[in-house]
């Protein structure tokens, strides 16, 4: 496994990471959930991520349970969580605003069992509270000692780059990371927000960097009943000819390199030097040993320049792929 560096930061995570979205606490019973993050320890994996949201709090819980294997030491794990969706019906029961955050932290730290987490993350930028008051918040929740690092989740280039120079004026600390959608499919941040965040020392932990499997290459021959594109009607949208078509060459690249799609398609998101990690879920051990796998694979220019033929895309904005990601409710 290697690791590297969160932005300018000192936090060294590694590059292929475990995430709990729609699967820890939901999907996946929790004695595999815990088999999957035994092994991803084993295997050198040392930051897990998730979010009080995910399967409403048990996600956490599930992490929390594993965390108490005496075999495990936390102080060598980074710990991150989110906040900013809904968990009640509660007017201020969401947000970023001061009495959201301190709620959420209490509610995670609880949960997770734990006196602080490594990197607590924004989950979406709120427009109903002024950024100096979010800003001010997690600046304190550093100083109190419950969060190490701050970060964001889905925000544009101008409102990190509004993050930032309130940071600097208020004297507080920076956002450290940034956490947005990234992969062969929807290249996005390559546009805007990746120079933006890499200016202000920001590093990436992207999210859906297989593209909901679509890149491990199981919806080449048609939909596997039971399988997550059975229930999703955004990936049975998605899998047109073209892109059926398109999916075929990069696995018979993959193939020729001694490698599953899988790992093709983190390996092609880690050529990227502003990627910190790429964040994978898994619902087996043996999922977690496969993506791992592609830690160190170092593609050529040459499959480059033949993925990127095959790929025949470019970043865009707005992302096609997912256009309502960004939330842009600004009631009053």
């Amino acid at each position: 496994m290697r690791y590297r560096r969160v932005g300018r930061s000192g936090l060294k995570i590694s590059e292929i990471s475990l995430g709990s979205w729609l699967t820890y606490g939901g999907s996946v019973e929790n004695e595999m959930a815990k088999k999957c993050m035994a092994t991803a320890l084993d295997n050198g994996i040392n930051f897990i991520d998730s979010a009080e949201i995910y399967a409403r709090g048990k996600a956490e819980e599930v992490i929390a349970e594993f965390l108490l294997d005496e075999t495990v030491d936390r102080r060598n794990l980074v710990i991150s969580s989110k906040v900013f969706w809904p968990t009640s019906e509660d007017i201020n029961d969401w947000g970023n605003s001061r009495k959201n955050v301190m709620n959420a932290i209490d509610g995670t730290l609880s949960r997770l069992n734990l006196d602080y987490i490594d990197i607590y993350y924004l989950h979406r930028y709120d427009y109903t509270t002024p950024l100096k008051e979010t800003v001010s918040v997690m600046d304190d929740l550093i100083r109190s000692g419950k969060v190490r690092y701050w970060g964001t989740s889905v925000w544009t280039a101008a409102q990190l780059e509004r993050a930032n120079a309130v940071a600097k004026e208020l004297g507080a600390h920076k956002p450290i990371v940034e956490q947005p959608m990234y992969n062969m499919l929807s290249r996005y941040i390559e546009l805007e927000i990746m120079p933006v965040a890499q200016t202000h020392g920001m590093g990436f932990t992207v999210w859906s960097p297989l593209a909901q499997g679509l890149l491990t290459g199981k919806y080449n021959e048609g939909i596997p009943d039971g399988s997550r594109g059975s229930r999703s009607d955004s990936i049975k949208k998605r899998l047109t000819p073209d892109l059926i078509s398109k999916l075929k060459k990069l696995g018979e690249i993959a193939e020729s390199l001694d490698l599953t799609m899988g790992q093709l398609a983190l390996a092609w998101i880690l050529r990227r030097k502003e990627i910190s990690a790429a964040i994978v879920g898994a619902t087996r051990p043996e999922h977690v040993i496969e993506n791992v796998a592609a830690s160190g694979v170092n593609l050529s220019s040459s499959t480059l320049e033949e993925i990127h033929q095959v790929l025949d895309n470019e970043p865009e904005w707005p992302p096609t792929y997912a256009p309502n990601m960004f939330y842009e409710d600004r009631m009053a």
